[in-house]
């Protein structure tokens, strides 16, 4: 089964990290929301691609709701 989400932010991680428990041999594609993206001394910062990636990687922190 193939499932195409549009997603963004903590809601969107914990959405995507359920949907992944439900349906574990799904393929999941996730266009993932860029409208807070920044340029920040000269790094490019995507907090809701990040939150996602964290959520769905284990590497989230519950208690603060973002990565490490």
């Amino acid at each position: 089964m193939r499932i195409v989400v549009l997603a963004g932010g903590i809601g969107g991680a914990r959405f995507l990290r359920g949907l992944k428990q439900a349906a574990p041999e799904a393929d999941i594609t996730v266009i993932g929301n860029t409208g807070d993206d920044i340029h920040l001394f000269g790094l490019k910062v995507c907090p809701d691609l990040d939150t996602v990636m964290y959520t769905l990687g284990g590497g989230i922190n519950e208690e603060q709701g973002w990565g490490r």
